[in-house]
Protein backbone atom coordinates (compact mmCIF):
# COMPACT_ATOMS: atom_id res chain seq x y z
CA UNK A 1 0.00 0.00 0.00
CA UNK A 2 0.80 3.52 -0.93
CA UNK A 3 1.56 6.24 1.65
CA UNK A 4 -0.65 9.34 0.94
CA UNK A 5 1.22 12.97 -0.09
CA UNK A 6 -0.83 14.96 1.64
CA UNK A 7 -1.05 17.90 4.58
CA UNK A 8 -1.63 15.04 7.13
CA UNK A 9 1.70 13.60 6.57
CA UNK A 10 3.70 16.25 6.41
CA UNK A 11 1.95 17.16 9.80
CA UNK A 12 2.79 14.20 11.05
CA UNK A 13 6.53 14.12 10.30
CA UNK A 14 6.83 17.72 11.31
CA UNK A 15 5.50 16.86 14.48
CA UNK A 16 7.38 13.44 15.42
CA UNK A 17 10.70 15.48 14.60
CA UNK A 18 10.43 18.36 16.81
CA UNK A 19 9.14 16.26 19.57
CA UNK A 20 12.68 14.22 19.45
CA UNK A 21 15.18 14.87 21.30
CA UNK A 22 17.90 14.76 18.42
CA UNK A 23 21.43 13.10 19.21
CA UNK A 24 24.05 15.55 18.03
CA UNK A 25 27.85 14.00 16.70
CA UNK A 26 30.45 16.46 18.32
CA UNK A 27 33.85 15.29 16.59
CA UNK A 28 36.56 17.82 15.79
CA UNK A 29 38.17 14.94 13.97
CA UNK A 30 35.66 14.57 11.38
CA UNK A 31 34.11 16.87 8.71
CA UNK A 32 30.44 18.12 8.77
CA UNK A 33 28.37 17.16 5.76
CA UNK A 34 24.70 17.08 5.30
CA UNK A 35 22.07 15.54 3.24
CA UNK A 36 18.34 16.42 2.37
CA UNK A 37 15.59 13.73 2.18
CA UNK A 38 13.30 15.49 0.18
CA UNK A 39 9.86 14.48 0.36
CA UNK A 40 7.67 14.36 -3.00
CA UNK A 41 4.76 13.08 -4.68
CA UNK A 42 5.25 10.12 -7.28
CA UNK A 43 3.04 7.86 -9.33
CA UNK A 44 2.98 3.74 -9.30
CA UNK A 45 4.43 2.58 -12.38
CA UNK A 46 6.58 5.62 -12.99
CA UNK A 47 9.66 4.20 -12.45
CA UNK A 48 12.85 4.52 -14.35
CA UNK A 49 14.79 2.55 -16.63
CA UNK A 50 18.72 2.19 -15.11
CA UNK A 51 20.51 4.51 -17.18
CA UNK A 52 23.79 1.95 -17.10
CA UNK A 53 24.23 -1.75 -16.54
CA UNK A 54 23.38 -2.52 -13.13
CA UNK A 55 26.30 -4.77 -12.91
CA UNK A 56 29.10 -2.42 -13.58
CA UNK A 57 27.01 0.01 -10.62
CA UNK A 58 27.20 -3.75 -8.27
CA UNK A 59 31.25 -3.68 -8.83
CA UNK A 60 31.41 -7.37 -7.81
CA UNK A 61 29.36 -7.04 -3.81
CA UNK A 62 27.45 -10.16 -3.26
CA UNK A 63 24.12 -10.06 -3.54
CA UNK A 64 21.19 -12.46 -1.73
CA UNK A 65 19.33 -14.59 -3.98
CA UNK A 66 16.32 -12.78 -3.87
CA UNK A 67 17.82 -9.47 -5.06
CA UNK A 68 19.41 -8.37 -8.42
CA UNK A 69 20.33 -4.61 -7.86
CA UNK A 70 17.76 -3.27 -10.07
CA UNK A 71 16.25 0.05 -8.24
CA UNK A 72 12.44 -1.47 -9.85
CA UNK A 73 8.80 -0.99 -8.20
CA UNK A 74 9.43 1.65 -5.98
CA UNK A 75 7.71 4.47 -7.23
CA UNK A 76 3.63 5.71 -5.67
CA UNK A 77 2.43 7.58 -3.56
CA UNK A 78 4.31 9.63 -1.07
CA UNK A 79 8.22 9.00 -1.64
CA UNK A 80 11.79 10.57 -1.48
CA UNK A 81 14.36 11.31 -3.76
CA UNK A 82 17.38 8.64 -4.10
CA UNK A 83 20.18 9.26 -6.19
CA UNK A 84 22.60 7.19 -7.88
CA UNK A 85 26.42 9.04 -7.87
CA UNK A 86 28.68 8.61 -10.83
CA UNK A 87 30.56 6.54 -11.15
CA UNK A 88 33.76 9.07 -12.13
CA UNK A 89 33.39 10.25 -8.50
CA UNK A 90 36.60 10.01 -6.32
CA UNK A 91 34.74 8.67 -3.17
CA UNK A 92 31.74 6.36 -3.08
CA UNK A 93 31.30 6.21 -6.72
CA UNK A 94 28.41 5.02 -8.07
CA UNK A 95 26.48 4.01 -4.45
CA UNK A 96 23.40 4.81 -3.58
CA UNK A 97 22.63 8.66 -2.05
CA UNK A 98 20.44 11.38 -0.61
CA UNK A 99 21.64 14.40 -2.01
CA UNK A 100 24.27 16.41 0.14
CA UNK A 101 27.67 17.17 0.92
CA UNK A 102 30.26 19.03 2.85
CA UNK A 103 29.08 22.01 4.90
CA UNK A 104 30.88 25.19 3.28
CA UNK A 105 32.46 27.79 6.28
CA UNK A 106 29.98 29.61 7.98
CA UNK A 107 27.12 27.58 6.52
CA UNK A 108 24.30 25.73 8.39
CA UNK A 109 23.23 22.06 7.79
CA UNK A 110 19.98 23.91 6.31
CA UNK A 111 21.82 25.76 3.83
CA UNK A 112 24.11 23.40 3.27
CA UNK A 113 21.56 20.89 2.37
CA UNK A 114 19.26 22.90 0.24
CA UNK A 115 22.70 24.18 -1.52
CA UNK A 116 23.82 20.91 -2.42
CA UNK A 117 20.27 19.95 -3.83
CA UNK A 118 20.58 22.63 -5.84
CA UNK A 119 23.67 21.68 -7.25
CA UNK A 120 23.20 18.15 -7.47
CA UNK A 121 19.68 17.79 -8.91
CA UNK A 122 18.75 21.32 -9.95
CA UNK A 123 15.85 21.57 -7.36
CA UNK A 124 15.85 24.82 -5.30
CA UNK A 125 13.85 25.00 -2.30
CA UNK A 126 13.41 27.70 0.80
CA UNK A 127 14.32 27.37 4.70
CA UNK A 128 10.65 27.53 5.07
CA UNK A 129 10.33 23.74 3.42
CA UNK A 130 12.20 22.18 6.30
CA UNK A 131 10.03 20.42 8.31
CA UNK A 132 13.08 19.14 10.95
CA UNK A 133 16.57 16.95 11.61
CA UNK A 134 17.12 13.38 11.97
CA UNK A 135 20.27 12.23 13.78
CA UNK A 136 23.63 12.79 13.49
CA UNK A 137 25.27 10.07 11.39
CA UNK A 138 29.36 9.75 12.15
CA UNK A 139 30.70 8.13 9.08
CA UNK A 140 33.18 5.64 8.97
CA UNK A 141 35.21 7.62 5.95
CA UNK A 142 35.79 10.61 8.58
CA UNK A 143 32.27 12.61 8.55
CA UNK A 144 29.24 13.98 10.76
CA UNK A 145 26.01 13.62 8.06
CA UNK A 146 23.36 15.68 9.78
CA UNK A 147 19.70 15.15 7.50
CA UNK A 148 17.29 17.75 6.94
CA UNK A 149 13.94 16.97 5.95
CA UNK A 150 12.11 18.90 3.34
CA UNK A 151 8.75 18.51 2.15
CA UNK A 152 8.95 19.75 -1.91
CA UNK A 153 5.41 20.30 -2.10
CA UNK A 154 4.87 18.13 -5.09
CA UNK A 155 6.54 15.99 -8.00
CA UNK A 156 9.36 18.51 -8.32
CA UNK A 157 11.41 18.27 -11.81
CA UNK A 158 15.11 17.01 -10.82
CA UNK A 159 17.43 18.10 -13.63
CA UNK A 160 20.79 15.60 -12.07
CA UNK A 161 24.23 17.38 -12.64
CA UNK A 162 25.80 14.44 -14.95
CA UNK A 163 28.91 14.92 -13.12
CA UNK A 164 28.00 13.97 -9.61
CA UNK A 165 24.60 11.96 -10.54
CA UNK A 166 23.73 9.47 -12.77
CA UNK A 167 20.13 9.10 -12.19
CA UNK A 168 17.23 10.05 -9.44
CA UNK A 169 14.58 7.94 -8.37
CA UNK A 170 11.66 8.48 -6.76
CA UNK A 171 11.14 6.23 -3.95
CA UNK A 172 7.60 5.41 -2.27
CA UNK A 173 7.70 5.95 1.35
CA UNK A 174 5.96 2.35 1.54
CA UNK A 175 8.67 0.82 0.44
CA UNK A 176 10.24 2.00 4.17
CA UNK A 177 8.01 -0.16 5.52
CA UNK A 178 8.19 -3.70 3.72
CA UNK A 179 8.20 -6.40 5.94
CA UNK A 180 11.93 -7.71 5.06
CA UNK A 181 13.22 -4.37 6.55
CA UNK A 182 15.16 -3.94 7.64
CA UNK A 183 17.41 -6.15 8.01
CA UNK A 184 20.83 -6.49 9.67
CA UNK A 185 23.99 -8.74 9.68
CA UNK A 186 27.26 -9.26 11.63
CA UNK A 187 30.89 -8.84 10.01
CA UNK A 188 34.06 -9.70 11.36
CA UNK A 189 35.61 -6.31 11.21
CA UNK A 190 33.18 -4.90 13.69
CA UNK A 191 31.53 -5.95 16.51
CA UNK A 192 28.35 -3.33 15.63
CA UNK A 193 25.67 -4.97 13.23
CA UNK A 194 25.47 -3.36 9.74
CA UNK A 195 21.89 -2.33 8.57
CA UNK A 196 20.70 -3.24 5.33
CA UNK A 197 17.46 -1.43 4.04
CA UNK A 198 15.86 -2.72 1.00
CA UNK A 199 14.18 -1.18 -1.50
CA UNK A 200 13.18 -2.16 -5.26
CA UNK A 201 15.86 -4.98 -5.58
CA UNK A 202 18.71 -3.46 -3.94
CA UNK A 203 19.97 -3.01 -0.37
CA UNK A 204 21.00 0.72 0.90
CA UNK A 205 23.72 0.40 3.81
CA UNK A 206 24.29 2.86 6.23
CA UNK A 207 25.20 5.91 6.40
CA UNK A 208 21.93 6.51 3.59
CA UNK A 209 20.42 3.05 4.99
CA UNK A 210 20.33 4.43 8.40
CA UNK A 211 18.94 7.76 7.59
CA UNK A 212 16.13 6.26 5.67
CA UNK A 213 15.52 4.07 8.35
CA UNK A 214 15.33 6.21 11.13
CA UNK A 215 12.75 8.66 8.58
CA UNK A 216 10.67 5.38 8.73
CA UNK A 217 11.08 5.02 12.79
CA UNK A 218 10.55 8.77 13.75
CA UNK A 219 9.34 10.55 10.36
CA UNK A 220 6.38 7.60 9.90
CA UNK A 221 6.12 5.58 13.14
CA UNK A 222 7.12 8.33 15.65
CA UNK A 223 9.93 5.56 17.43
CA UNK A 224 12.79 7.56 19.07
CA UNK A 225 15.51 4.34 18.91
CA UNK A 226 18.91 5.39 17.68
CA UNK A 227 20.75 4.72 13.82
CA UNK A 228 24.20 6.05 14.72
CA UNK A 229 25.12 2.85 16.28
CA UNK A 230 24.74 0.96 13.08
CA UNK A 231 27.30 -0.27 11.09
CA UNK A 232 28.80 0.38 7.29
CA UNK A 233 29.96 -2.36 5.43
CA UNK A 234 33.30 -2.37 5.07
CA UNK A 235 32.96 -1.36 0.89
CA UNK A 236 31.43 2.04 2.34
CA UNK A 237 34.56 2.82 4.88
CA UNK A 238 36.55 4.49 2.59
Amino acid sequence: MTITYDDALRDRIRANLTGHDRRVVSDPTKRHAAVAVVLVDSEAGEDRVDPAPVDDWIAGRPMPDDLDGRMVDVSGGAAFLLCRRASRLTSHAAQWALPGGRLDPGETVVEAALRELDEELGVRLSETTVLGLLDDYPTRSGYVITPVVVWGGGRLDPEPAPDEVVAVYRVGMHQLLREDSPRFISIPESPRPVVQVPLGNDLIHAPTGAVLLQLRWLGLEGRHDSVDGLEQPVFAWR
